[in-house]
């Protein structure tokens, strides 16, 4: 039972830990998308339109409704995807932790042979 309790903790600890990092770069990847963005009011419906290249007709844009202000998409939402990237960096960093000491405990022992005994015949200790 100790044995399945260690193995489903590792392997929840790994998992994690990859979930973790792909979180960490979707979060990275908009947050470096929104570092690009240009942003205008539309109409009265209090809607942004943010653009990552304004010049270009075809350019990916994105409408966000209902925003009085269109400068809190581009500082309000860099510091969400920058406390997001902080805390998934946290969590991975424990999970990686987590998986070193489940994996040291089960392996940091090496057998490396039988022990001769010396010439003195020394008592053997008692662990």
């Amino acid at each position: 039972m100790q044995f399945i309790a260690k193995l489903v903790y590792f392997l929840l600890c790994a998992i994690g830990l990859v979930i973790c990092v792909l979180a960490v770069a979707f979060a990275g990847h908009h947050y470096s998308q929104i570092n690009n963005f240009t942003c205008e009011p539309i109409g009265e419906m209090e809607s942004c339109v943010c653009k990552l290249d304004p010049m270009d007709p075809i350019a990916r844009t994105f409408e966000y409704r209902d925003v009085k202000d269109c400068s809190t998409i581009t500082t309000t939402l860099k510091l969400y995807f920058l406390l997001q990237i902080a805390l998934n960096l946290t969590l991975a960093i424990v999970c990686l932790i987590g998986c070193f000491v489940m994996w040291k405990h089960r392996y940091q022992v090496f057998f490396v042979g039988l022990q001769l005994n010396s010439a003195n015949e020394q008592k053997q200790q008692k662990v």
